[in-house]
């Protein structure tokens, strides 16, 4: 029997990926694959996005497991590459590499390439993470214009630091700092991540760069993935595997921090932090079993969560599968009852978990 499961619905990730062209039916899509597809599986859930027009990545390994899972689509590196030793596996591998700061320019420059590699050159606008500052952009652009081992076309990207929140003004000043900074430049613009593609249309360029929402997680404030038609590509499942009587005033539990004032029954499910469920998660977190809700009680241990289950107990027997999150309980909610975001807890999925393809 299997216990933790991650079952990955192909058919949703497809309509996402069609969702993403509605949203934006006149960019090229950027599908972002980092942290293993956000948990979902690198290299599967790439061969699925066929209408994809290019895949991102974080790291030059993950790049690399992609070729090596035969997906020759254009792989653009979002942090660029952090060695100069690196620089010859971009190019043996056609990968195009983001430049973001004069480390990585400077040891471009000095690289003896047989060919050149195509650059994205990354502005900072307001994010101040990764990015050149507005006023060197016209430095950078005209020496990867002068370099051979740099393609003349030279990409140009920002990324969004508050697109979540439609109310904050920030994403419009960073929109606008950026086409100024690139009018009359005839290279292709990437300004938007998920947030951007569903929030601010103006932003959207000529290629965008979704990433939670072709999981079907919504990456706005307070919403979640169907409010905006999406549909959630990974239901976390496992099983019952004990059912017990508790009497009225005994501690469930590490710590014993939770005393039920009644007897009640638990169900014992095989799901903990050690499958990358979170530790944190507070009493009432919601589970199903069967089609109902129940809520936790106890701490998350490594292994194991206690549901408190209520009149039901002779429905319930050990074996009965437990839906943790998916369709029916959205990872959204389950994210808030934890203090915590949907990619923390998609992309905490530990290798333990069993992972079923379906369509």
């Amino acid at each position: 029997m299997r216990l933790a499961t991650a079952e990955i619905n192909l058919t949703a990730l497809a309509h996402n990926l069609a969702q993403v062209k509605c949203f934006a039916p006149n960019s090229k899509v950027m599908a972002v694959l980092k942290a293993n597809a956000y948990g979902h599986g690198l290299v599967t859930i790439a061969q699925h996005l066929n209408d994809a027009d290019a895949f991102a990545v974080a790291r030059i390994d993950e790049a690399l497991a992609l070729r090596a899972g035969g997906l020759t689509k254009p792989i653009v590196l979002l942090e660029g590459f952090f060695n100069k030793a690196d620089i010859p596996i971009l190019l043996a591998n056609n990968f195009q590499t983001v430049i973001h700061d004069e480390y990585q320019l400077a040891a471009l420059e000095k690289a003896k390439l047989d060919a050149p590699i195509t650059c994205w050159l990354k502005v900072n606008t307001g994010m101040h993470r990764l990015g050149i500052a507005p006023e060197q952009f016209e430095t950078f652009y005209n020496r990867l214009q002068n370099t051979p081992n740099a393609k003349n076309t030279v990409n140009l990207m920002t990324h969004f630091s508050c697109a979540d929140d439609v109310g904050n003004a920030k994403t419009v000043q960073q929109i606008t700092l950026f086409d100024n900074l690139v009018n009359g430049i005839d290279q292709a613009h990437c300004l938007s991540n998920s947030a951007g593609i569903i929030a601010w249309p103006n932003g959207h360029g000529d290629w965008v760069r979704p990433g939670l929402m072709l999981y079907g997680v919504s990456p706005m404030a307070n919403s979640i993935g169907q409010q905006h038609k999406l549909k959630p590509v990974m239901r976390l499942t496992t099983r019952v595997i004990a059912v017990r009587n508790v009497p009225a005033n005994e501690a469930v539990g590490y710590g014993g921090r939770w005393i039920s004032d009644k007897p009640i029954k638990l169900a014992v499910v095989a799901m903990g932090y050690g499958d990358g469920y979170p530790r944190h998660a507070k009493e009432g977190t919601p589970v199903i079993i069967g089609e109902q809700r129940y809520g936790i009680v106890g701490s998350v241990a490594m292994d194991m969560i206690s549901v408190d289950i209520g009149a039901n107990e002779h429905n319930i027997k050990v074996g009965d599968r437990v839906t943790m999150w998916g369709p029916e309980l959205p990872v959204e909610e389950i994210a808030l009852c934890a203090d915590t975001i949907p990619y923390e807890l998609l992309c905490n999925i530990t290798p333990r978990v069993s992972y079923e393809y379906q369509r």
